[in-house]
């Protein structure tokens, strides 16, 4: 079994019968993007976070947006600790904080850096921010600004889970919890390289050029208010990428 397959199978040891979710997620991380999950309370989006970080063998900070919280809060927090080798950085309900204080992301999520009274702190490789946001409570959140949703590679919805997986759910958490089952698969330094494999894939001029028509054709739709930007066009390359990379893992000597 390959590593991606492994890591999608740990996973779901947590979350039951969301496959697609959790292999978008992990697309995002390989292509070195960022993820938004909007979807309802109490439907495993930070679960799903906590759990892929563990299988990966990192360790992850979460903050939880208030109104109240500050630009520092964030920075502080997002700043890489050698020691516990966190890269995994969960922003919950990211929508509940001013755009001040959401603006801080913005820098870290693009340059891959924070500054703190003047200081640029660099963030190891692999940095990933996953965040969440609650679509239909409105009251007393913030729209996140065009500069900020840009930002993130994907945008995925978890949805309820099925009759099956639901009542498997209320029968096995009683008695244990799922995700201190949940082993590691790899490491920071194994996903470095997973990572590595991914940016190595050979895209060809006719798929890039298939890239750019497809992201120019949404500044043209009439239909469409604000239509892909440049990045966009680099995350679709990029996932477009990470998602070969479940079939050449062998191809690439990385370990099974």
């Amino acid at each position: 079994m390959s590593q991606v397959s492994s890591i999608v199978e740990q996973v779901e040891r947590v979350i039951d019968g969301k496959s697609e979710a959790i292999e978008t997620a992990l697309v995002v991380l390989l292509a070195e993007g960022h993820l938004l999950i909007e979807d309802v309370p109490g439907v495993g989006k930070t679960v799903l976070a906590k759990a892929l970080a563990r299988t990966l063998g990192c360790s992850v900070s979460r903050i939880q947006f208030t109104p109240d919280l500050l630009p520092s809060d964030v920075t502080g927090v997002a700043v890489y600790d050698q020691q516990s080798g966190d890269f995994v950085l969960i922003g919950d309900e990211i929508n509940r904080a001013s755009p001040k204080t959401q603006s801080a992301l913005l820098e870290s999520m693009e340059e891959r850096h924070v500054t703190v009274d003047g200081t640029t702190h660099p963030l190891a490789t692999p940095f990933a921010v996953i965040a969440t946001q609650n679509p239909v409570e409105m009251e007393g959140t913030y729209p996140l600004p065009e500069a900020q949703l840009d930002r993130f590679m994907a945008r995925i919805s978890m949805g309820y889970p099925d009759e099956d997986a639901e009542l498997a759910m209320m029968h096995d958490r009683d008695a244990v919890d799922p995700m201190d089952e949940i082993v590691p698969v790899t490491t920071a330094e194994g996903l470095r390289s997973m990572i590595a494999a991914a940016r190595a894939v050979h895209a060809s001029p006719e798929v890039e050029q298939y890239g750019v028509s497809l992201v120019r054709a949404t500044r043209r739709d009439p239909e469409v208010r604000l239509g892909a930007s440049p990045r966009a066009a680099l995350h679709l390359l990029r996932a477009a990428k990470a998602q070969g990379v479940r079939r050449l893992e062998g191809l690439l000597g990385l370990p099974s």
